[in-house]
């Protein structure tokens, strides 16, 4: 993919994936709705500029629309595209319906997953309805999954909350670490490298959650009886009633 590369939006997600495109050489406008962060990304790259908003439409072949949903609309619907533009939506629970109608008429247009780690790899990067415009950008470090309906996307939006999630309980995990009389960053430490360090390692085919956990959790052990000690105090019910209700929430935005 040639030509210039837009982000409209440039905030927590949008900067690693504008650093990431700089590194590899190529020429990157961002938006100045975040002046401190636009500024920051001007200055350490020569092939990063920053400019109003209008003038990164006109100026990029490629554009990353990277705004707070609830802000889509009153900015997009603004901007004036051009047929031929490529657009890529990381925006969750703004529709395909929605963007063609904001972005006409520009018409090649996807929606992706994006989380800010993709800069060091291995970010699974959800797409729809092709990743064509993306292989080419990202897929050198983080596997393209294309995914075959807007609903399927969403789903995907979904389990993205289960990082937040399991944040949450290896917080708890290192709390109650610490009130055992550790100090509390060994605890923090311990407990984010142990569960980091065993992900790392792990295969990634297709079953290989079930197999690890199993090969673990067998009869009399301590594993075991943390998975069925979470699964009898409804954590897991918790946890899929949970991604359905964001999934619904998704779905009928």
């Amino acid at each position: 993919m040639t030509g210039r590369i837009g982000f409209i939006g440039t905030g927590h997600i949008a900067a690693p994936m504008a650093r990431t495109l700089a590194r590899d050489g190529h020429s990157v406008v961002v938006s100045e709705r975040n002046e401190a962060i636009a500024a920051e990304l001007s200055a350490a790259f020569e092939t990063i500029t920053a400019q109003p908003n209008q003038d990164v439409v006109d100026a990029c072949d490629t554009l990353f629309l990277c705004l707070r949903p609830h802000l889509a609309e009153s900015v997009v619907a603004g901007l004036r595209f051009r047929p031929g533009q490529r657009i890529v939506s990381v925006m969750a629970g703004i529709s395909a319906a929605d963007l063609a109608r904001w972005c006409a008429p520009a018409s090649d247009i996807s929606i992706m997953i994006p989380l800010g780690f993709l800069e060091k790899g291995g970010c699974p990067l959800a797409i729809y309805p092709t990743g064509d415009a993306i292989e080419p950008l990202f897929g050198n470090m983080n596997p393209v999954v294309a995914v075959a309906s807007e609903a399927a996307l969403n789903s995907h939006f979904a389990a993205c909350a289960l990082v937040p999630g399991i944040l949450a309980m290896l917080e708890t995990g290192a709390g109650w670490l610490a009130a055992k009389g550790g100090d509390r960053d060994d605890a923090a430490l311990f407990t984010t490298q142990l569960v980091a360090g065993f992900l790392s390692a792990m295969g990634k085919e297709a079953g290989c959650l079930k197999a690890e956990k199993e090969a673990l959790a067998t009869p009399g052990t301590l594993s075991l009886m943390m998975v069925e000690g979470l699964s009898d105090g409804g954590a897991t019910t918790a946890l899929t009633d949970t991604l359905d209700a964001i999934d619904a929430r998704l779905n009928s935005a």
